[in-house]
């Protein structure tokens, strides 16, 4: 979402000045010594009332002046995009999906896409998503991006950090210098589920034209 305002907080018995932001999963304070981020997911009850937004959550309640803004985001709060909205698939999208082992999102595309392949790039894909847990399949990005449409994306969904491995098993520089290696810009990174990353790329504007 990524909306923010300058605004006074109350929090903790404290009232202070800051900047609050509104990330697309969490709702965000700095300002006056305090730091805060509050996933949706922990917010217990959220109302918009004579300007504030009021919120509950295990850290205590929370009250944000945000004057008109207030009403909006106690609606996006309440109603989170889901993870198609992220990603932004269309309903007439040619799609396919190599190494991606999340079945409840196979399933959340093959009800909304035209059309979806399941271990197999079709030919001018609209969107691939590729899932990956070792950074020797990256190799494989030259050859899928020859299956997009040229204003198509490839998706690289690969693990996020855990606190066993200390780092992720496909780090982001990886991921970053695979894409350009194959010809491919980045454009966007959204948090794909709680235990892995997606980051999407592009065919660059002006090598569309050749293709």
């Amino acid at each position: 979402m990524g909306a923010e305002a300058n605004c006074t907080a109350r929090f903790d018995g404290k009232t202070t000045k800051g900047k609050a932001r509104l990330e697309t999963e969490t709702l965000e304070f700095r300002g006056g010594g305090v730091r805060l981020s509050i996933p949706f997911k922990q917010i217990q009850k959220v109302t918009a009332r004579d300007g504030a937004l009021e919120v509950d959550s295990a850290g205590g309640p929370l009250s944000l002046m945000l004057g008109d803004a207030a009403e909006k985001w106690a609606f996006k709060i309440q109603h989170p995009p889901s993870r198609l909205d992220k990603i932004g698939v269309k309903p007439d999208w040619r799609v396919s999906a190599l190494g991606v082992d999340d079945e409840a999102f196979l399933a959340e595309l093959e009800r909304v896409v035209s059309q979806l392949s399941i271990g197999r790039a079709l030919k001018e894909s609209d969107a691939i998503f590729f899932g990956v847990t070792k950074e020797t399949q990256l190799s494989r990005l030259e050859k899928l991006k020859a299956s997009l449409k040229s204003n198509g994306a490839l998706w690289v969904i690969r693990p996020k950090a855990t606190a066993k491995t200390g780092g992720p098993a496909v780090p982001e520089r990886a991921v970053m210098a695979a894409g350009k290696a194959a010809g491919l810009v980045d454009v966007k990174v959204v948090s794909f589920s709680p235990t892995q990353t997606a980051e999407k790329f592009v065919i660059p504007v002006a090598a569309r034209a050749s293709r």
